[in-house]
């Protein structure tokens, strides 16, 4: 973590009342978890030209995973940047990252995309011959 403006009281006050105010990781949230919160995150970098003190509209509060996967998929992360999506699923199997080429519309020609029903029929044993 650098240490402008984090190292300054004007980032403590603005980062206890945003965890106040938010105390839930707002990713977790999305995706119908409940997972307390203990990082602020700027929404825009600061490196990106973002505000280093910006009002709440312009911060996120995460968990430590939620944040780790955020910010290994920024720009703040240069040269290790990653461009794999986000491990994991929602309850209804469509994968967390909405980076993710599921949410595209990027598949091969023909291609049949599994609906939560068709996965449930998979899954209840009716898998067809094999072979």
């Amino acid at each position: 973590m650098a240490d402008w403006p984090y190292n300054t009281a004007a980032w403590k006050r603005l980062r206890l009342a945003h965890l106040t105010r938010f105390p839930m990781c707002e990713e977790c949230e999305r995706v119908g978890r409940l997972v307390p919160a203990n990082t602020v995150d700027h929404r825009h970098a600061i490196s990106d030209g973002g505000a280093p003190f910006p009002g709440h509209d312009g911060l996120a509060s995460y968990c430590p995973s939620c944040h780790g996967a955020k910010t290994a998929r920024g720009s703040e992360a240069g040269a290790i940047r990653s461009s794999k999506p986000r491990k994991g699923c929602n309850p209804d199997g469509t994968p967390l990252d909405p980076a993710h080429p599921w949410h595209g519309k990027s598949l091969r020609a023909g291609a049949v995309r599994p609906t939560p029903e068709t996965n449930t029929q998979l899954v209840s044993g009716d898998r067809g011959r094999h072979g």
